[in-house]
């Protein structure tokens, strides 16, 4: 066998094992292989063993050093682009303020709003680039990046055009998703948008491929049920998955909805109960927890140990955002599910690589298996669970993004 590239020299070589997600106590199934060798050509993986049993000719070879590589890590859940900032918010949170009078003060996510409408596409895509290159830092190799910071089709357009920009700058694979966030602030106008989106957003979005789902946030303060299974229907006619951001804080039928639909994930799930988490784990949807809200904002942790116990697929996101989770590190939020949701290390281990790529519905990302892209960390240490283990440091020493060395 001819290969590109011979990565050798690795302590432990770890990766989940075969395509699909992993449900339950299948999370904690990893394959390590001590001693071990990768051979990549074309930016695809073509063979992994042990390095004593690699027979083939390589034209480069690269040392890991005697330490650990791992899958590339996959950021199911971002909100990247946004201009200005919520560190009044923050201030007046830790000051005793609730969040109905920072709202009423103008802040909350309705301040994000306005800066970000205010802001050129260049000026959107150079401040998210400074924040998807700390992910891929921290060992992101495939990040799904949301709109949902727009009150019209033209704002949502636009978000979706700088994260196409984005995409076309970093050597992450950029998976982009229209978000559609909050309803008006006037009543009247919430009808009126749901027509816009519906009858304008979706067709568009699909028509130039802009985004690859469609998202809703399905809350008391935000969209209802009803309302997002109209916009969902229009979204999967116009041939883009669906996925909702659900029981964050209320259980009002989020989850049912997804799971009725084959939403690709149902994402947050603080608030979920025993018949979310029965019906979660009956299905093919997978759960996408986000512990960076919960140690930001204080409120109850998702029940990730019960989903999993359950025999649900759970992954974990950063949900990287100005206002409810300022995670710049896919690792830190890896991390984070350990000590808040209950998470074992290879669990978390598994909701970061593949199951975060099925909720994203790709295949091939978050495995170092023959076939797959060759997206892979060399982690500081020998051992792999350092990647989990390390707080307050970047265990990850490079980053390769399709047998490229992007770190």
């Amino acid at each position: 066998m001819k290969a590109d590239l011979l990565i050798k020299g690795i302590s432990q070589l770890v990766t989940a094992e075969g395509a699909g997600p992993k449900h339950g106590r299948t999370m904690r199934e990893l394959k390590i292989m001590e001693q071990a060798a990768i051979a990549i050509s074309g930016g695809v993986i073509g063979w992994t063993g042990r390095e004593s049993e690699w027979e083939g000719e390589a034209e480069a070879i690269v040392e890991a050093g005697g330490r650990a590589v791992v899958s590339g890590l996959v950021d199911p859940h971002t909100h990247a682009v946004w201009a200005g900032d919520r560190l009044a918010d923050f201030e007046a949170r830790t000051s005793g303020s609730i969040y109905e009078e920072i709202l009423a003060a103008g802040g909350g996510i309705r301040s994000t709003i306005r800066a970000t409408a205010a802001a050129s596409r260049d000026d959107l895509v150079a401040l998210a680039r400074s924040r998807i290159d700390c992910l891929i830092a921290s060992g992101a190799t495939t990040i799904e990046v949301k709109s949902g910071y727009g009150f019209t089709p033209e704002a949502e357009l636009a978000m979706l055009e700088a994260i196409q920009a984005l995409s076309a700058v970093s050597p992450a694979r950029i998976v982009p998703t229209l978000l559609i966030h909050i309803p008006p602030a006037i009543a009247t106008e919430r009808s009126s948008y749901m027509s816009q989106v519906g009858e304008e957003l979706i067709p568009e979005v699909a028509r130039r491929q802009l985004a690859t789902a469609v998202d809703i946030f399905v809350e008391k303060e935000a969209w209802q049920v009803a309302e997002a299974e109209t916009l969902f229907h229009l979204a999967k006619q116009h041939g883009l998955a669906i996925k909702l951001h659900s029981d964050q804080f209320h259980r009002i039928g989020g989850v049912e909805l997804g799971i009725r639909l084959g939403a690709l994930s149902v994402d947050h799930l603080e608030a979920s109960g025993p018949e979310q988490i029965a019906k979660i784990a009956a299905s093919s949807t997978i759960a996408t927890i986000l512990p960076g809200v919960s140690l930001h904002l204080g409120i109850p942790s998702a029940p990730g140990r019960k989903l999993i116990d359950a025999g649900a697929a759970v992954a974990v996101g950063t949900d990287l955002n100005p206002g409810s989770s300022p995670v710049f590190s896919t690792s830190t939020a890896l991390a984070l599910s350990v000590r808040l949701n209950g998470l074992t290390v290879e669990e978390a281990f598994v909701a970061g690589t593949v199951n975060a790529a099925c909720a994203l519905g790709l295949k091939d990302a978050g495995r170092l298996e023959a076939g797959c892209t060759a997206d892979f960390l060399v982690l500081q240490s020998s051992d792999w669970r350092d990647l989990v283990y390390t707080l307050g440091a970047n265990p990850v020493r490079d980053v390769w993004i399709g047998g490229k060395k992007a770190r």
